[in-house]
């Protein structure tokens, strides 16, 4: 008997394509949220077995701070311990901090915590995080985006599509099921210290695009999404993490600007909405109630007039903006009545309570007088045990740590980020007299313990004006400026140094043939400078004032790049040219940084207006 070797070859690999198929479509099924039968009887079944303590906590999220810890050490234990007790469904993902700074974690490390903390639960655990510049924000070694308005100054929808995806198939890999993302917030307000940058724009219209977009990116990769912050923080002066924020549009206002992007992103099937704990007193007038607490707002607005049927999570509760009015109780007290009044509006889950214990026990409390019906309490366990249910958590709950290096940090992603960023760069006026730059030299790469600094000339002087010397910030953009001109005059400032360097800033502008200004100053919690209580978008006295002086002793050859907020140029109206890059990330830092060098052509348009200065829409073109 013959052996046809050439048709068991044939054979073999059809069956190999066969399997490689079949296993393609069952990873990519295994990412795409759909709930099935199965998944709801599960849902339903575990509902049913769990005790009224089991089911509170399901609703709180606390902060697993990642860092690398030994499963046998204190630390591990104190998040075991806390998962245990509270009978915790979840976790929020974030980083420690030290002070300003974040202490960033690595993929490899968040992957295994994640894992450990899975293990360690009976009902599977659904872990978030607030990835808006996508996981770079927290986890070094991924694919790092510009901030939202970077996304509005392309005005490129498919982008936010890319970004979306890009960012869910990344949290998946580590173990993160959801972001707290898309911002839908419009950012009619200039003043706006803590939005800002990262809202897409200012046009509703352009808004709900990009955020639909995104929403149908990151859900087609298995990520669940969430709308905030409802029902629009774009159009108010304050930063809720210090001071209340308050809405003041009326009725109409609201319907055609605030909730447009919320509608959209409810239609283009969000499976969450992060409720704001700002003031809307055309939606409700009780001056103690902020949208958080309000069951006009929550239950009213979004569940029955527009029709949201997902999961509603309220913005952090150990905000000023909320705790405020709890002011005469116990920290304990005041966030279990904190968090009893938003289960009484209608949130399904509660996030990072000043005081976990006291949030858990005051809703507890709460089910057992009667105040809350157990009820309500399984409206929400159900929602929450449907999404998990709809990521397949009942079946898998664990990450495979083999497949992060082929999913993680692609090449190809890394680039589109960069493309993102140069094609956001927006140049609102030109003088003619500075840009672009031209690149003289370049640095020579030494070993540290030999390398030689170029002697500072004349010819380009750089100011980086940043929050703390000590930041990163400024960084990336400082290095390839010394790439391009070796000898650069660069001067590091913040309000520690300012006043001391005053005089030699202002000395070394009027002698250098052409001056830079980078000015870091983006949205973050509870960021303010002198005099501001309620969060600010400023530069500080001191740079503001060297900034001034500057300008007026050599403003035709100076070029302020902001890096972060656009609405900057407003308060120097006499700035003779000027740019935006939106974002202080470093694919922006690098963008700007090739974008005065004319290495990339400029053809980013303003996404809101800089009231003075230009209209939205705005954008001159320098080409390459």
């Amino acid at each position: 008997m013959r052996v046809c070797w050439t048709r068991i070859l044939i054979a073999f690999v059809s069956i190999l394509l066969l399997t490689s198929i079949w296993v393609t479509k069952a990873v990519a099924q295994a990412n795409i949220i759909s709930l099935d039968e199965e998944g709801e009887r599960w849902a339903a079944d575990t509902l049913k077995r769990m005790t009224v303590e089991e089911k509170i906590g399901q609703m709180l999220m606390v902060w697993a701070r990642v860092e690398f810890m030994n499963v046998n050490g204190p630390e591990f234990a104190k998040l075991r311990d806390a998962q245990m007790k509270y009978h915790l469904g979840g976790w929020g993902i974030t980083i420690p901090s030290e002070g300003s700074f974040l202490v960033k974690s690595q993929p490899y490390e968040t992957a295994a915590l994640i894992n450990e903390l899975q293990r360690a639960s009976d009902v599977p655990l659904i872990f978030a995080a607030d990835f808006e510049r996508g996981l770079s924000m927290r986890i070094q070694g991924t694919t790092g985006f510009p901030h939202a308005m970077a996304f509005g100054a392309t005005g490129n929808k498919d982008y936010a599509f890319q970004f979306g995806k890009i960012t869910a198939e990344e949290a998946r890999a580590i173990g993160v099921h959801w972001n707290f993302y898309p911002d839908a917030d419009v950012n009619s307000n200039p003043a706006n210290p803590i939005i800002n940058t990262r809202a897409f724009g200012e046009d509703p219209a352009e808004v709900s695009e990009m955020v639909k977009a995104y929403i149908a990116g990151a859900r087609g990769a298995g990520m669940l999404t969430t709308a905030k912050h409802f029902p629009g923080h774009g159009d108010t002066d304050a930063d809720t993490h210090l001071a209340l924020a308050r809405v003041n549009g009326n009725l109409e206002r609201l319907d055609k600007v605030e909730l447009v992007p919320f509608r959209a992103a409810i239609d283009a099937g969000v499976d969450s909405v992060m409720i704001s704990h700002v003031s809307a007193p055309a939606l409700d007038p009780n001056p103690e109630h902020v949208a958080t607490i309000s069951p006009e707002i929550v239950t009213g607005l979004l569940r029955q007039r527009l029709g949201f049927r997902g999961i509603t999570i309220t913005d952090a509760m150990d905000m000023n903006a909320l705790m405020r009015l709890y002011a005469g109780f116990s920290p304990a007290q005041a966030s279990g009545r904190a968090a009893v009044d938003a289960v009484k509006a209608g949130e399904d889950v509660i996030l990072i309570p000043r005081d976990l214990d006291g949030a858990f026990n005051g809703i507890l409390e709460a089910v057992r007088s009667g105040e809350i019906p157990e009820s309500r309490i399984d409206e929400s366990v159900l929602r929450i045990l449907r999404a998990k249910a709809s990521l397949d958590l009942q079946r898998n709950r664990y990450v495979d740590l083999n497949a992060l290096p082929t999913t993680v940090l692609k090449p190809e992603n890394v680039a589109l980020a960069q493309r993102v960023a140069d094609e956001a760069v927006t140049l609102v006026r030109n003088n003619g007299k500075v840009l672009p730059l031209r690149a003289v030299g370049t640095a020579t790469t030494t070993l540290a313990y030999n390398a030689t600094k170029e002697k500072p000339s004349n010819h380009a002087l750089a100011l980086v004006f940043v929050d703390d010397l000590r930041s990163e910030y400024g960084r990336v953009f400082a290095r390839e400026l010394r790439r391009r001109i070796p000898d650069v005059n660069l001067m590091f400032l913040d309000e520690t140094n300012a006043s001391a360097l005053s005089s030699a800033a202002v000395k070394a502008a009027k002698k250098s043939e052409k001056v830079i200004v980078a000015v870091y100053v983006t949205p973050s919690a509870g960021r303010t400078v002198t005099g501001a209580s309620k969060g600010s978008l400023a530069l500080g006295k001191g740079p503001g004032e060297i900034l001034h002086s500057v300008l007026k002793a050599a403003g035709r050859k100076t070029a302020i790049i902001s890096l972060g907020s656009p609405y900057l140029a407003a308060a120097y109206p006499e700035t003779q040219t000027y740019m935006c890059t939106y974002s202080n990330a470093p694919v922006s830092e690098l963008s700007a940084a090739r974008a005065i060098f004319s290495e990339i052509e400029v053809r980013g348009r303003l996404p809101v207006t800089i009231p003075g200065i230009a209209a939205r829409g705005t954008g001159l073109e320098l080409r390459r």
